[in-house]
């Protein structure tokens, strides 16, 4: 038969498998109230059961991965790492950012400006009023949703209140 070889993306999916493992067992100690129909655990474990698959896929194609694609990957410098990934790096700076002002804006303020900023630095900023509107869309029907249809009480910002 043919020795298919690990390469980065191969061993990288396969942390990512034995990660959604991890999660899918931890999974079983939320613990289980004695009202309501849907387990607290259900969603997890929809979410650990997307990403497992998502992780076992992406496993079967990182070994199908012919040399000579390999072979054709550019050697980049770390400069030219770091700027070809530069909006990777940013939607994760802006999100450290949002989940460290959560506290002071609240739900529906930081979800309007995290929004807002990715819209904009991503898209570009000749349509930062299209931006403007689908966050305060989005963000305030995602609010409105949980607040009053779902009655689940999200974190008020101490600077905003609301």
């Amino acid at each position: 038969g043919v020795v298919m070889p690990f390469n980065r993306d191969s061993i990288v999916a396969l942390c990512l498998i034995l990660a959604s493992a991890g999660l899918m067992v931890a999974s079983f100690d939320i613990r289980e109230p004695d009202y309501g129909q849907l387990s607290p655990a259900t969603w997890p474990r929809l979410v650990i059961g997307i990403i497992s698959l998502l992780s076992i896929i992406y496993f079967v194609q990182s070994m199908r991965m012919s040399q000579n694609d390999k072979a054709a990957a550019p050697k980049r410098s770390f400069v030219e790492f770091c700027l070809y990934w530069r909006n990777v790096f940013f939607v994760f700076l802006v999100f450290s950012l949002y989940l460290l002002a959560l506290p002071s804006l609240g739900m529906l303020v930081g979800n309007v400006l995290f929004s807002i900023v990715l819209l904009t630095a991503l898209g570009g900023f000749r349509s930062i009023l299209l931006h403007i509107i689908v966050a305060v869309c989005t963000s305030g029907g995602m609010w409105l949703l949980f607040t009053h249809g779902l009655e689940v009480i999200l974190p008020r910002g101490t600077l905003v209140g609301f």
